[in-house]
């Protein structure tokens, strides 16, 4: 006897897993959202249907988590007087450390 695809609860009333082709949010193609992808959401607890086709998906996972580049500015250590770059553009009016001058800096007023 063939296994009864397992069922999502949805306003009330059960309706049974089938293939679903739905469009990329970010590609625009189709894909298909499989039975047993449906079954995997449900056993997660997702609620939401995929919005990316499974290229779209692992594309943006391999991005997730890069930041874009930070500008970085020329500085003068003003304790050690060594040039270096930091994520901010010095005004001149209050002084800027090097990553290691900086590292003492905190140190000392965690103490």
């Amino acid at each position: 006897m063939p296994a009864i695809p397992q069922s999502m609860e949805k306003g009330g009333y059960c309706v049974p897993f089938a293939d679903r082709t739905l469009k990329c949010a970010d590609c625009g193609t189709s894909f298909v959202f499989s039975m047993s992808e449906q079954e995997f959401f449900a056993s997660k607890g997702y609620q939401n249907e995929p919005k990316r086709c499974p290229s779209c998906r692992d594309t943006r996972r391999q991005t997730r988590g890069e930041a874009p580049a930070r500008q970085m500015y020329d500085a003068v250590c003003a304790e050690c007087g060594v040039q270096t770059k930091v994520p901010f553009r010095p005004s001149g009016t209050r002084p800027v450390y090097c990553s290691n001058c900086f590292s003492e800096q905190r140190a000392g007023a965690l103490r």
